[in-house]
């Protein structure tokens, strides 16, 4: 049903319809406009929106699906990657759709589409709350959420789709649908993990938890101690309690100016994460870690707020490439294997190979989940390089695939959609009747597939 000739498409109508801008092939601003976060994305849309307004995403919709076009949201574009081709397809970028409200009495936050976490979480933070947020300032509140969400809290509270209250979204065919637990419930629960699948979603609530201050921060030992400093960290992952949401990195950290001076240009095995606790139980907690000699040990007490600054991720747009897998039980032989194609010795081009400690509240289905009820799992993968040309891209890649190999063994055999960046069957991110559910859904809210997203659904048929 799509069109395969765009170039005499006349958006004329469309900038006259938006509050926003409108940008086409041959614009001045052409390429800042398609532009992901991950600058190793090469964007080609036939058109990119920047909606101000509600109005402005009913519009867009309705000119896409009058003409054959598909239309696709972004936030930020940090996973733009596995989308394969955005021909025929107008890209909605939602930035310019900032406003987040607080409602600390109800504990909760309004946020539009196009609201970062640092918008979120610092206002949260100043009255002692805390949202389920990702690890960067920079990440986009709403693709976040609708993949699931890991935050530094989710052993104890669950995963951050889970924690959504309402969304408001434009569908394929141009209604204003605000669902939540008793309004379109089907929609609310799809909406809860399957991505950008079901419309374009213009504001998202979610709960807020009541925190003052966490104890958080890092322990980093030298990069040749990779193998006794994951195995020890493994070891002590096992008791961990539900409060205590961790991190284990081998990372080669470039020597970029805005990245902290302990750290720039060094190659370090890292342990990150926060504790739900004070200080005093916090201090008894990682006492075994501390026992290791780490270099450097930035665990403190902090508000929420400081959340955003202990994973140290790149201050701003960077071009990319990485993967992830979920693993599960990793012995000692799993950590041996990722440290001999990751770690000393092993000629690796990656920035960083990390496991993310799951379980707790993750493991647990919470009463009116969405489509991500739980992840499965034992440990989260992510492996990213540095790509600023196609021989990295190549080089990183090809890397990519001897660390998922080395673990393959392990692998849980699902996958966690946010940390996967690339195209894979959207099947392995869920159950069998979870999948069947969210393609019912499609079905009947956009028969036509008119929204692309990085992970499809496809409808039935």
């Amino acid at each position: 049903m799509y069109s395969t000739t765009t170039t005499a498409l006349d958006f004329s109508q469309l900038r006259q319809r938006l509050m926003g801008a409108v940008t086409v092939p041959g614009d001045a601003a052409w390429d800042t406009a398609r532009q992901a976060w991950n600058l190793a994305v090469d964007q080609r849309p036939v058109a990119v929106a920047e909606p101000e307004t509600v109005a402005d995403v009913v519009a867009v919709v309705n000119f896409a699906r009058e003409r054959g076009l598909r239309v696709a949201a972004q936030g930020t574009g940090h996973s733009a990657a596995p989308i394969a081709s955005l021909h025929d397809t107008i890209l909605v970028k939602t930035h310019r759709m900032r406003v987040v409200e607080i409602d600390p009495d109800e504990r909760r936050v309004r946020a539009q589409a196009g609201a970062l976490w640092a918008d979120v979480v610092i206002p949260a933070s100043e009255h002692g709350l805390a949202a389920l947020a990702g690890s960067s300032h920079d990440v986009g509140v709403v693709g976040y959420t609708l993949g699931g969400g890991v935050s530094w809290l989710a052993r104890k509270h669950g995963l951050a789709a889970n924690s959504v209250t309402a969304i408001q979204l434009v569908t394929a065919d141009g209604r204003v649908v605000l669902t939540d637990a008793h309004h379109e419930p089907d929609l609310f629960w799809a909406l809860r993990g399957g991505g950008g699948n079901f419309g374009v979603v213009t504001a998202i609530e979610l709960e807020l938890h009541p925190v003052a201050e966490v104890y958080a921060g890092m322990l980093a030992y030298p990069w040749e101690r990779s193998r006794e400093v994951l195995r020890a960290w493994r070891a002590w992952a096992r008791t961990a309690p539900d409060e205590i949401t961790t991190a284990a990195r081998i990372m080669q950290i470039p020597a970029f100016s805005k990245i902290p001076e302990p750290v720039r240009g060094r190659k370090l095995v890292v342990i990150d994460g926060a504790y739900l606790g004070n200080e005093r139980e916090g201090i008894e907690l990682l006492a075994q870690l501390r026992e290791l000699g780490p270099e450097i040990d930035t665990f403190t007490l902090m508000p929420p707020a400081g959340l955003l600054g202990i994973h140290m991720d790149p201050p701003g747009p960077v071009p990319g490439t990485g993967d992830g897998a979920l693993l599960d039980v990793l012995p000692n032989e799993a950590i041996d294997a990722l440290v001999e194609v990751a770690g000393p010795g092993s000629d690796s081009p990656l920035l960083s190979v990390e496991l993310r400690q799951l379980g707790g509240a993750l493991e647990r289905a919470r009463d009116g989940h969405g489509a991500a009820a739980t992840m499965e799992g034992d440990f989260a993968l992510f492996a990213v390089g540095m790509a600023p040309h196609a021989a990295a891209v190549a080089a990183i890649k090809a890397h990519l695939d001897v660390v998922q190999a080395a673990v393959c063994e392990w692998d849980a055999g699902r996958r966690y959609l946010n940390f996967t960046e690339s195209a894979v069957d959207t099947r392995r991110a869920y159950s069998g009747p979870a999948y069947r559910r969210l393609q019912a859904v499609k079905t009947l809210v956009d028969p036509d597939d008119v929204f692309r997203a990085n992970h499809p659904i496809a409808p039935i048929g």
